[in-house]
This record gives C-alpha cells, sequence and structure tokens, in this order.
C-alpha cells in the first residue's frame, strides 16, 4: 500500500508532466479569414505602385462617361436591402461635377414620368466603373465628405465580374449610416462569408468628423490579403488562406468600383425626411497598380 505522500508526490509529478506537454505542444494556427480582423498598421500606397486610373472632376457637368457609367438595373423591381431610392441616370440633379468635386445627391422626390420609375420616393444616383475600368489587385483612394442625416447609406466598394453575388465577391471600402455618425466600416462578402449567412466580415473605425471634412478612404489589394484603411492607416485585414477555395477568396479575379448613395433599407433605417436635399462629395478617385 502506497503512503499518502507518495500520492501526492505522484499526482504532483503527474501535474507538472502535463503543463509541460500543453507548453510545448504546438498550437494550431487559428484561420485568419474567420474571425474580424481588426488591425491598427500603417496604410498609403505601397512603395512602387504606379497610378493607372484616376478622376480629379476637374470638368464641370455631368460625370466623365468614358469613366462612368450609371447603375439603374433595379428602379423597376426595387433594390436589395429594402433600400428606399431610384437611381437616375446622367441627371445633373443627382450627380454632377462642379467646383472640382463629384457631388452625389438624393432628393425628396418621385420620378413617375420614368419608364423604369418602381413608386420610389426619393432619388439618388450609383456611378461603376463595369465596363470601362475593371481591375485585379491595386489600391484605391477616395477623398470624400460623407452625407449624414437619418436614412443616408453612402458606399465606396467593389464587386467582382464573374457570376453572382456573393460567389463573385465584395469588397466595401467605406460604408457609413446618419444614424451613427463618425461610424466608419469596411466588408468583406464571399459565397461563404456574406451577410444573408450571417458570416460576412465587417470591422469598424471611428471618424467623428466624416460628415464635415474630407477623408482618404483606401483600399490595399493584392494575391495575399485585402485591408481597408482611412487617411493612410489600415484598420481591417483579411487574408488569402491560400486553399484555392473560391468560396472563401474570390479575389483573384477583375472587380469594378462603385459609388453611391443609398436610402433607407437595413443599414440606413428609417428616414427623416428633413435632411433632404443631402449629398456626399468627392474630391478624387485613384487607383493605383503594383
Amino acid at each position: 500500500m502506497k503512503s499518502t505522500s507518495t500520492v501526492i508526490l505522484g499526482a504532483l509529478l503527474a501535474l507538472s508532466a502535463s503543463a509541460a506537454e500543453a507548453r510545448l505542444a504546438p498550437v494550431s494556427a487559428p484561420d485568419p479569414t474567420t474571425p474580424d480582423a481588426a488591425v491598427r498598421e500603417p496604410g498609403g500606397v505601397p512603395a512602387g505602385w504606379k497610378l493607372t486610373w484616376a478622376d480629379e472632376f476637374d470638368k464641370d457637368g455631368l460625370p466623365d462617361p468614358a469613366k462612368w457609367a450609371y447603375d439603374t438595373g433595379r428602379n423597376k423591381t426595387g433594390w436589395a436591402n429594402e433600400e428606399l431610392q431610384y437611381y437616375a441616370q446622367a441627371r445633373l440633379k443627382n450627380s454632377r461635377v462642379k467646383g472640382g468635386k463629384l457631388v452625389i445627391t438624393a432628393h425628396k422626390e418621385s420620378l413617375t414620368d420614368a419608364p423604369d420609375y418602381g413608386g420610389q420616393r426619393y432619388t439618388s444616383a450609383r456611378l461603376f466603373t463595369r465596363g470601362t475600368y475593371e481591375f485585379t489587385y491595386g489600391f484605391v483612394e477616395v477623398r470624400a465628405k460623407l452625407p449624414c442625416g437619418a436614412g443616408t447609406w453612402p458606399a465606396i466598394w467593389t464587386l467582382g465580374t464573374k457570376g453572382g453575388w456573393p460567389e463573385m465577391g465584395e469588397i466595401d471600402i467605406m460604408e457609413h449610416t446618419g444614424r451613427k455618425v463618425g461610424d466608419v466600416f469596411g466588408s468583406i462578402h464571399t459565397g461563404i462569408y456574406n451577410w444573408p449567412s450571417k458570416t460576412q466580415k465587417t470591422v469598424h473605425t471611428e471618424v467623428p468628423d466624416a460628415c464635415d471634412a474630407f477623408h482618404n478612404y483606401q483600399l490595399t489589394w493584392d494575391a495575399n490579403q485585402i485591408m481597408v484603411g482611412v487617411d493612410n492607416v489600415n484598420y481591417f485585414k483579411f487574408r488569402n488562406p491560400m486553399d484555392g477555395d473560391t468560396g472563401k477568396w474570390p479575389f483573384d479575379d477583375p472587380q469594378y468600383l462603385i459609388l453611391n448613395l443609398a436610402i433607407g433599407g437595413f443599414l440606413g433605417g428609417p428616414v427623416d425626411d428633413r435632411i433632404f436635399p443631402v449629398s456626399m462629395e468627392v474630391d478624387y478617385v485613384r487607383i493605383y497598380k503594383p
């Protein structure tokens, strides 16, 4: 029969050995795309990358048709996310270049005589570069001042050119809602990571004067990762898992840029009609490539 001291000593040795094994056992690295990757890292144009496409908005009138087209495809049926706006095409009241800036303006009005009118009580604009400029990898910088007011939902983002949503991939460089002033966020949507499945990757940052001052909203995208930032500070990183699964990473194919001001919807929320007209102003758009 063992003595009590022998039993205690054996137990202590066993615990010590288990602790040592735990310390020495390899720890599996987490899938870097599984959590929202909040970071705080220096950003800005990567060294050696060259400017390949830009709009400085230096000619008054409608946006340059060689660079921008208008997305109006769901006016008749209604836009996704229960948004309330009608997106007008080449209408100065909603999208104009003036004084060196692109101004996208939402109004409280109904264009009942438009052939694709879908019953909307608000007008706005959604400009994109699909068919004019599509790119794979790059540094995108959009200098903008955002609208405020309950119901506003401006966005700077990209969509893939292949397949349907969300498999095509979506990169949200900037979203903001007027009901949460200064709360700016970036997101990634893919076949596996998307908001209908509640698996999208989103990180928030604070830009307290987003509605009063211009800021640089930035995307750095290469074969290894996507980073989203503001004013040369990246706050969101999404790494390529390098496993060939396009459901996680569809971002080796071209994307195109979108600038829009939505009204209402899941994120925009209830609309305060007293805010109109309300505008997002864009000082410039610049895209650099490796």
